[in-house]
């Protein structure tokens, strides 16, 4: 059976027996090259939780909060309106963006990878860290990983190790004893083993181990559990090991420093570099430095995004120092929409609007969950204060990366990413005709051009509201952006046609044109069954 969906021809049969490879022939690369001979450094600053409202050139009439840093990127590069992360929440949108791949073909069919989880990245998938690595880049990645190791913790001791207590939980001789075993240990599986030469960060913050990572080893070995008060007021979400004294405040600022040093010391070498920076800001904890409470008059998730952006601001200024700003592609974007329970309510009786004029927030199918900010500054490349309105997906980084670097992605590799070169030189036309993103409980959503479709009632996620007489929804977003009138029952034909192209992008194994490839696992459909 021949399918026409929208104007794309794809191959299927009766009952799916055969899969369905849909041919996209949108986004093929860009055949010019960058116009610098020498390779660009990267930098690549990843906001976790920073709603496409928080910003305020995003949102100048709805927004309070002052960012400069990231508004003089904006002016100093192009601005993308329309771009989104693989899903509402934390772990698939960074599985999506270091791989090119949507999250939802690995084993993450809904929520984040879970406390002391495995890797969720394969050892032989290709990364932005690894591409960079084999054209001869130093690779770094400093801050937020979120996406599994290999933690050492023996079977016999698992139980206890894991144990999570409630209230003032005091550490014994024993449980010292286990936390040593482990943590003298190297970690497997994180950053260092997935395209990276170096990492530093916290791996997340909120949770356990309360402590710096270097590479593969943690800085000090855990001794006490995390004090009750740091668990309390939006600060850390789980009890656990953690070094004694230690504090959430310096977590940001920490590095900050380290970044700045990396760039400063990686500027000197003769090889150029890519630094992955997934920020611990603004998601909770909100440790919100002294120096900047108060900052925004609207609480403190509005004072920790000023923080952030100030954070953004020593970046860029370390690029600036370094000499290399001139040779250096900068993205900025965020993980996914602001979380409603750090008090959207309140900001937006003050006349802040995280979401901006989009409709839901973080964990949501809606807008507000996973369209985000996005910000390219290529001095020589891009348009200095020039703004994009095509739709663009995080899948896009690693394909952008290997046209900028002049090398053809294997078959295996950035099976959902699209080159963003053409965009990025000025030009007007799609790179892509779809792109899905998720809702923290799995539910795709689908875009198409202006129209989106949803493959259920309501938000998938947190947010309320939703007409349930409706089992799934469809929206033109050229002229309803915040996602009032569901279309669903007077476009059949449509709708139709949306699930059938969802279908065949699971089906397919990618979204790009090449060969039909596996998912990880059988990927979860939706509707879900009553």
């Amino acid at each position: 059976m021949r399918l026409l969906i929208d104007g794309f021809w794809g191959w299927g049969s009766v009952g799916g027996v055969a899969p369905l490879l849909l041919l996209m022939v949108a986004g093929a690369a860009a055949a010019e090259r960058p116009i610098n001979a020498e390779r660009p450094n990267i930098v690549v600053i990843y906001a976790d939780d920073l709603g496409y409202g928080d910003v305020q050139c995003y949102n100048p009439e709805r927004g309070r909060i002052a960012t400069p840093a990231i508004d003089r990127l904006a002016e100093q590069g192009v601005m993308f309106t329309d771009a989104h992360s693989s899903s509402g929440v934390c772990s698939p949108s960074r599985y999506t963006l270091l791989t090119g791949r949507y999250h939802w073909r690995s084993r993450l069919q809904a929520g984040i990878v879970g406390l002391w989880g495995a890797p969720l990245i394969a050892p032989d998938r290709l990364t932005i860290g690894s591409l960079a690595q084999q054209q001869g880049y130093q690779t770094a990645c400093i801050g937020k990983w979120h996406l599994g190791w290999d933690w050492p913790i023996p079977a016999d001791v698992a139980k206890q190790f894991k144990e999570r207590p409630k209230g003032r939980a005091v550490a014994t001789d024993a449980h010292r004893a286990i936390w040593r075993e482990v943590f003298e240990n190297p970690i497997g599986g994180g950053p260092t083993t997935r395209g990276f030469d170096v990492y530093f960060g916290t791996d997340v913050p909120n949770w356990p181990p309360y402590c710096f990572i270097e590479s593969d080893r943690t800085v000090g070995i855990p001794s006490e559990f995390l004090p009750v008060e740091l668990l309390r007021k939006n600060q850390a979400s789980n009890q656990g090991p953690a070094l004694a004294g230690w504090t959430l405040e310096p977590i940001l600022p920490a590095l900050a420093d380290r970044a700045s040093r990396y760039i400063r010391d990686a500027a000197a070498d003769a090889k150029p570099f890519l630094l992955y920076m997934p920020l611990t800001s603004p998601h909770t904890p909100l440790s919100v430095n002294e120096s900047w409470k108060g900052k925004s008059g609207l609480g403190l998730y509005a004072d920790f995004v000023m923080e952030t952006d100030a954070v953004v601001a020593q970046v860029l200024d370390a690029i600036e120092q370094s000499g290399k700003a001139d040779n250096t592609l900068v993205v900025f974007t965020s993980d996914n929409g602001c979380a409603p329970y750090i008090g959207v309510d309140a900001l937006e009786k003050q006349g802040h609007y995280p979401s901006g004029p989009l409709r839901g927030y973080k964990a949501d199918a809606w807008e507000g969950g996973h369209r985000v900010p996005m910000i390219v500054r290529w001095p020589g490349v891009v348009e200095p204060n020039s703004r994009c309105d095509q739709l663009v997906h995080q899948a896009d980084l690693l394909a952008t990366m290997a046209d900028l670097m002049a090398v053809a992605l294997p078959d295996d590799a950035g099976e959902d990413s699209f080159s963003l070169m053409s965009l990025l030189r000025g030009e007007d036309r799609p790179v892509r005709e779809s792109a899905i993103s998720c809702s923290i409980r799995g539910v795709p959503s689908l875009r198409r051009g202006s129209w989106k479709y949803i493959a259920a009632p309501g938000s998938g996620g947190w947010g309320k509201g939703g007409d349930q007489s409706q089992p799934v929804q469809l929206y033109d977003l050229a002229v309803d952006l915040g996602e009032s009138k569901n279309r669903a029952a007077d476009q059949p034909e449509r709708l139709e046609q949306m699930q059938a192209l969802l279908e065949a992008i699971i089906r397919g194994g990618r979204s790009t044109p090449g060969p039909q490839k596996p998912n990880d696992v059988s990927v979860r459909r939706y509707p879900a069954a009553p």
